[in-house]
C-alpha cells in the first residue's frame, strides 16, 4: 500500500467524484482510477460504487476512510513536528474559537504573539461549543478558546483564562435604556433576540432568565453577534451580550445597561487534548497566552 494511494482515495471520497479529485490533485483521471483500483485489489474489497456521474463509499469504504484520514493527519503532524524541531519560529498553530471572540480577543492575542514570533503561521477555525471540543479531540486543531470552560471532560483539559460580564442591550428608545443598572426580571415581558440553538451564549442567557423567574420569549434567533446587536438597535427586541461583543461601534448600536440581578458572567477557557504533548510552537503560544491573560490583558 502506497501513501499516494491513500491520498488519492481520501480526495475521491471527499469529493465523491474521480474527475474532480484528479483536477485537484493535478494528475490524469486515469492515474487516480488506476491507484484506487490497485488499492481495492490489495484490500480485497470495493471501496466505491458508481452513482450516476459520482461515486459513493461502500460501508467498508466509509470504515477505511476514517482510518486513512487519521493516518494522513498523523503523517502531516509528524512532518510539521520535524519542521518545528528544526525551526520552531516557522511552525503553524491551529486555533479554534467561537464567533463571539473573533472581533476583539483573537486579533489582540495573535497580534501580541506575532510581535515576539513574527514567522509563526496561524490556521483558524470558528465553531460552536460542541464542534470546538470535537475538533480538539479529533486533532483537527491544537488549541481552542471555548465558553463556558468545560468543568470536566475525558479527552480535553485546560484552564479558565478569563471571566466576562454580560450586559443587557436595549433599543435606545426603550424606557430602561438610560438606567445605570436593571434587574433582569424587568425584561420579562420583552421579546428576546437570542443566539441559535447550539450556541453556549443562548444557554447562558436562557438560564439567567430562568433564575430571574421567567422564560424568555424569543422573537428572533441569529448565529452572529453583529446581527443580534443590530436587531436590538432596530427595536426588534432585547438581549444579553458579553462585554467583548460590545466594543465594536456602528451606526446601529443599542443601549447597554448593567444587569445587577442576577449577575451574569461567562468563563472563557483554553483547551487542548488530554495527555498529549503539544508541538513546540503550540506550547510556546500556550505559555504566552497563560502569561498574557494573567499579567497583560485588559478588557479594552
Amino acid at each position: 500500500m502506497e501513501l499516494r494511494q491513500l491520498q488519492y482515495f481520501v480526495r475521491v471520497a471527499r469529493l465523491q467524484h474521480v474527475t474532480k479529485a484528479a483536477e485537484e490533485l493535478h494528475v490524469a483521471q486515469s492515474a487516480v482510477s488506476r491507484q484506487i483500483h490497485r488499492l481495492e485489489e490489495e484490500l480485497g474489497v470495493h471501496l466505491f460504487v458508481q452513482k450516476g456521474r459520482n461515486v459513493q463509499l461502500t460501508p467498508v469504504g466509509q470504515l477505511f476512510l476514517r482510518r486513512a484520514e487519521s493516518l494522513l493527519t498523523d503523517l502531516d503532524r509528524a512532518v510539521l513536528e520535524i519542521q518545528e524541531f528544526l525551526d520552531p519560529e516557522a511552525g503553524e498553530i491551529r486555533l479554534g474559537f467561537p464567533h463571539s471572540l473573533g472581533y476583539h480577543l483573537i486579533p489582540r492575542v495573535v497580534a501580541a504573539f506575532r510581535k515576539l514570533h513574527p514567522n509563526v503561521k496561524f490556521r483558524f477555525r470558528q465553531g460552536m461549543y460542541a464542534s470546538l471540543i470535537r475538533d480538539v479531540v479529533d486533532a483537527e486543531i491544537d488549541l481552542a478558546f471555548i465558553s463556558p470552560h468545560p468543568d470536566k471532560h475525558d479527552h480535553v483539559t485546560g484552564e479558565v483564562v478569563l471571566t466576562e460580564e454580560l450586559f443587557a442591550i436595549l433599543p435606545e428608545t426603550h424606557p430602561l435604556a438610560l438606567e445605570v443598572s436593571i434587574d433582569l426580571a424587568q425584561l420579562k415581558d420583552e421579546s428576546f433576540v437570542l443566539f441559535s440553538p447550539g450556541y453556549s451564549l443562548r444557554s447562558l442567557v436562557w438560564e439567567a432568565c430562568k433564575n430571574a423567574g421567567f422564560t424568555p420569549r424569543i422573537g428572533f434567533e441569529s448565529e452572529e453577534t453583529d446581527t443580534i446587536r443590530g436587531l436590538v438597535a432596530a427595536g426588534m427586541g432585547v438581549s444579553l451580550l458579553p462585554e467583548m461583543a460590545l466594543y465594536q461601534t456602528s451606526a446601529m448600536m443599542p443601549a447597554v445597561v448593567k444587569v445587577k440581578s442576577p449577575h451574569v458572567t461567562r468563563t472563557i477557557g483554553l483547551i487542548r487534548r488530554e495527555g498529549e504533548k503539544l508541538p513546540t510552537v503550540v506550547q510556546m503560544f500556550h505559555s504566552f497566552l497563560l502569561d498574557y491573560f494573567q499579567n497583560e490583558y485588559t478588557p479594552r
